[in-house]
């Protein structure tokens, strides 16, 4: 049995401590302006979500959410907005696939209002009505995440060493 794993009937207990929340990067793009304020809006959208995470060792690990949201109309780009909502979060008692766990899943669920407040802030001052992004799921997207790297390693062991 590894350290990693508890022992027999053993709880883990698990902390998570948010140290600090800070706007890494913000981008706003609007190719069409002005022309596309002529035309009614009524735009299709794409919302890209991505998380990274680096290890700041003590148990400290930034993670990075990333929201990207594209505006189309017909085939032109209303606007192209782009967040990376980051946070120094300090993580207690999880090692592993518990530790990835806690930063796949609670910490976007932390940091995703705020992205969402500074995505809905900056399309409004480029003009363009309020943006309200929807709650996202981070389990699922931590679950099916999973489960594809786990389709990869599956089709990668089949003999072949990859790099």
């Amino acid at each position: 049995m590894s350290e990693d794993q508890p022992k027999a009937g053993e709880k883990i207990q698990v902390q998570m401590r948010l140290e600090r929340i800070y706007l890494k990067d913000a981008s706003f793009e609007s190719p069409g302006a002005p022309s596309i304020f002529t035309e009614q809006f009524r735009p299709e959208f794409k919302v890209d979500i991505n998380t990274a995470v680096n290890s700041l060792g003590d148990n400290r690990h930034e993670v990075v959410l990333s929201v990207t949201a594209t505006a189309n109309r017909d085939s032109k780009v209303a606007y192209l907005v782009e967040v990376q909502q980051a946070g120094i979060f300090v993580i207690e008692g999880a090692k592993g696939p518990h530790l990835q766990q806690v930063i796949g899943i609670a910490c976007p669920n932390t940091l995703f209002p705020y992205a969402r407040e500074s995505l809905d802030s900056l399309v409004v001052k480029g003009g363009f009505p309020a943006l309200q992004l929807a709650p996202v799921n981070f389990e699922a997207l931590y679950a099916q995440a999973m489960q594809q790297a786990e389709l990869t390693t599956q089709a990668s062991s089949d003999g072949e060493i990859k790099h």
